[in-house]
């Protein structure tokens, strides 16, 4: 496998990190893996769409739907998503581009590397299955926001330097692909003991979500089963814990940078004087709570100044450094499963099974057992029940009025420059001049 020499501006063609530039080397010894390994966990944390921070899906997922309010002028890229306003030339939507691609390059090399690696395949098998995981998650997000993308599963720039985008029912085949074959070589309990890794049950949580999402309905319940009743996780009945780094429902998380330090989320959610410098909840979501839902205490936190009152996201509450971290960021937790299996329940007739699951989420919420008994009456509880148990986490709520075609609905009352053509972000100009075979753009744009 050789190195690939690169131009900073080509998201298919990334600089290939320090950690692999001996490849020989790393792919000798199961701790020079390990520590690449780590580095692109890192890249996730730091330098991802899933990032918590401010450049994150969670911030401008939620300016693009109906969660985040914008208080600033200061950004050029948040007031577009807000606004509904993005363009080709957007920072943005470059950097979630062209981050991603970063990342998958880096994985694709590691799967590379694992191939040709003289290690006993059982010392390579958990490191395999965690880079195929994470290369179908990080396609997974590109999707959402691109549409058809390329799905790129080598190192060769060559290659990479002219693909051609791959409609969705391919993309989502190409995941499920690596997915499957991830979960056959994970572990159903990582080495790190606070879940910081992939692991079998992530595999199932994210197969539960792509089979969601392609709307594999009778798929997407017995993924969401085997995650619910695999005895790992446990459900977390204390709102105020579900957040904890020692959370029992969380199924996959990622560390801060050093300890003691909070997580991004806490650090970019959270004010303590008014106006907000940066984001709050919009009005309209706080005023849409259910009477007696627990989750507004526990999960949001109000700032006043006397005469006015906004408030923000507080399922992370650490948001200065200590002595320890007390949380981390988390990606995959058991309430979603729970979601899934009911979301699938409705759709293959098992109407009282989906009661039962929204349920457990709506008990430890503090709210009395659903009145719905009709499927769709039941369907909007359980979009009700996402929205409140799932905001401001790696936009979700975005992803779920995009695939469920409400989009136009809620948000063109609330969203000047809404345009029914927003389901899907500009594919970047800058990649669309250096490879014409990404034609056409998206349309609208």
């Amino acid at each position: 496998m050789g190195v690939m020499l690169s131009n900073c501006e080509r998201a298919l063609e990334p600089e290939f990190p320090d950690f692999l530039l001996s490849n020989e080397a790393v792919f000798e010894d199961a701790s020079t893996i390990e520590a690449a390994m780590a580095a692109i966990y890192a890249g996730l944390r730091d330098n991802s769409p899933v990032m918590g921070g401010t450049n994150g899906m969670s911030v401008r997922l939620g300016l693009y739907s109906d969660e985040l309010q914008y208080y600033s002028d200061s950004s050029v890229n948040d007031n577009a998503f807000f606004n509904h306003s993005v363009l080709p030339n957007n920072n943005a939507v470059f950097d979630f581009w062209n981050n991603s691609y970063v990342l998958i390059f880096n994985v694709n090399a590691m799967i590379e590397g694992l191939e040709n690696s003289p290690l006993p395949d059982a010392d390579k098998e958990s490191f395999l299955g965690e880079a195929l995981f994470l290369r179908a998650y990080l396609h997974f997000y590109l999707a959402q926001f691109f549409g058809d993308i390329p799905y790129i599963q080598t190192t060769d720039y060559t290659l990479n330097a002219s693909v051609s985008r791959m409609p969705l029912t391919e993309i989502y085949e190409k995941m499920r692909h690596d997915l499957t074959e991830a979960k056959a070589l994970l572990t159903d309990v990582d080495n790190s003991g606070e879940r910081l890794r992939v692991t079998k049950g992530a595999a199932s949580a994210f197969l539960a979500r792509l089979y969601l999402y392609s709307e594999q309905w009778e798929k997407a319940f017995d993924e969401s089963n085997s995650v619910i009743n695999s005895g790992i996780y446990v459900w977390q009945s204390k709102l105020n814990d579900v957040f904890l780094k020692e959370s029992t429902c969380t199924i996959w998380q990622l560390k801060p940078e050093l300890d003691g330090y909070p997580t991004k989320e806490g650090q970019t959610f959270i004010f303590d004087f008014g106006p907000p410098p940066l984001y709050a909840l919009t009005s309209e979501f706080m005023m849409d709570f259910e009477e007696g839902d627990m989750r507004k205490d526990a999960w949001t936190r109000k700032i006043s100044n006397g005469t006015e009152t906004w408030f923000h996201s507080y399922k992370y509450k650490q948001n200065m450094y200590g002595i320890s971290s007390s949380e981390y960021s988390i990606l995959f937790r058991l309430a979603e499963q729970y979601l899934i299996r009911a979301e699938a329940s409705l759709h293959i007739g098992n109407v009282q099974e989906a009661k039962e699951d929204l349920n457990t989420i709506r008990h430890r919420a503090g709210l009395l057992p659903t009145v719905a008994n009709s499927p769709e009456d039941l369907l909007k509880e359980l979009m009700h029940q996402r929205r409140y148990e799932l905001f401001t986490e790696q936009g979700h709520r975005w992803l779920d009025l995009k695939r469920s075609g409400l989009a136009s609905e809620v948000l063109r009352p609330i969203k000047i420059g809404w345009k029914e053509t927003d389901i899907y972000l500009p594919l970047p100009q800058k990649e669309l001049l250096l490879n014409p075979n990404l034609n056409p753009q998206n349309p609208g744009y």
